[in-house]
């Protein structure tokens, strides 16, 4: 009886310092991929709704003292300049609910340098996101930006509307978190940048190319 307590106490100890360790890592996250996004497709209620969501994740998990950012580039529409992805989330190093380091920098992130792929973009749970020869597929990432980080030009639609529309109308740039696609030659391979969304905006013309309407978020502070 004396050893089988021993035995519990030495593994409730053992747990505590898990779960310790567990949220040590956590309180250091400074990147992740979303475990869900809006399910409106890419109405996300612009970015401040993104930034939301971005942020509503991190508190679930205990990293909501830092402030979090969605990795998206708007385009200037009636009037409001456009808004560069790359100087929304800070200057890093970021890294994931591992601990891994998936950029030292924002030069670093949008260079050869990125140490993002399918393991180590993780959500925010630490759990790998499915990509390329999983099912589903759910490697698109929701990016409305160019290779380099910056926004697309006025006029044709890049961003869903600034990401507010969830219907037949409009397109998204989506990047491949795991950077696979059905080639190997840029850009099937850019964690930003890989294609527009095909039929719109909704949930399901997502679907269709592999995107569960999830994003990137990043800490800015």
């Amino acid at each position: 009886m004396r050893i089988a307590c021993i035995e519990l106490v030495a593994a409730a100890g053992f747990l505590a310092l898990a779960a310790g360790a567990a949220q040590a890592q956590t309180s250091e996250m400074t990147f992740f991929v979303t475990s869900s996004g809006s399910g409106k497709g890419a109405d996300l209620g612009g970015l401040a709704g993104a930034d939301a969501i971005c942020q509503r994740l991190a508190q679930a998990v205990g990293a909501g003292s830092k402030t979090w950012r969605a990795y998206m580039s708007t385009q200037a529409a009636g009037g409001v300049a456009a808004v560069n992805a790359r100087d929304r989330i800070g200057a890093g190093p970021w890294r994931n609910a591992k601990g891994a380091v998936i950029a030292s920098s924002v030069a670093d992130l949008h260079g050869a340098a990125t140490n993002l792929t399918k393991q180590t973009a993780l959500n925010e749970k630490g759990e790998t996101v499915k990509g390329r020869g999983d099912t589903p597929n759910e490697h698109d990432m929701l990016t409305g930006s160019q290779a380099d980080g910056t926004a697309f030009g006025p006029g044709e639609d890049r961003t869903c509307g600034n990401y507010t529309r969830s219907g037949a109308e409009g397109a998204v740039m989506l990047g491949h978190h795991d950077r696979s696609g059905l080639d190997e030659t840029p850009p099937s391979k850019s964690w930003n940048m890989s294609h527009l969304s095909r039929g719109g905006c909704s949930p399901d013309a997502l679907k269709s190319t592999g995107s569960a309407g999830l994003f990137y978020c990043f800490a800015a502070n």
